[in-house]
């Protein structure tokens, strides 16, 4: 079974863009609270997959957002709309339907990109974009 899959960055979304090292990671806590009720893959897109092993940066998460990462996006790619890129191939190799990119890098997606997410980097994901990610879970596919 297919399950909905959420690509998700960690700078800008799970923390302020700029976050001092005490503040890294503040709103993972809401980010599995809003998630818990559904059935949800996670597969890691942002950049720190490239600086730190999986298991630096599952420890970083709540361990109920920890147990639903199912992977990581590949290679980097160079060029427009790279996150966007590394997200496609992953889909194609994962065959995947139904998904959606909480991202506050909205120029590394086309703009008419409808799964993206996008978060205010200087903020971090907010109740808007959980909102978002909650009706979007609540809908059969």
């Amino acid at each position: 079974m297919n399950r909905k899959t959420l690509f998700l960055d960690f700078d800008g979304v799970l923390h302020p863009t700029l976050a001092q090292p005490s503040a890294l990671f503040i709103h993972g806590s809401r980010l599995a609270e809003a998630l818990r009720p559904y059935a949800v893959d996670i597969v890691i897109s942002s950049s720190w997959r490239f600086h730190f092993s999986k298991e630096d940066y599952l420890a970083k998460l709540p361990p109920e957002l920890a147990g639903q990462v199912v992977g990581a996006t590949g290679e980097a790619h160079i060029g427009k709309f790279a996150r966007w890129h590394e997200i496609q191939q992953y889909i194609k190799k994962h065959r995947i339907k139904e998904w959606r990119a909480l991202d506050d890098s909205s120029f590394e997606f086309p703009s008419i990109c409808r799964e993206l997410i996008a978060c205010d980097g200087s903020i971090g994901v907010a109740s808007a974009q959980l909102d978002l990610i909650s009706g979007w879970l609540r809908q059969a596919f």
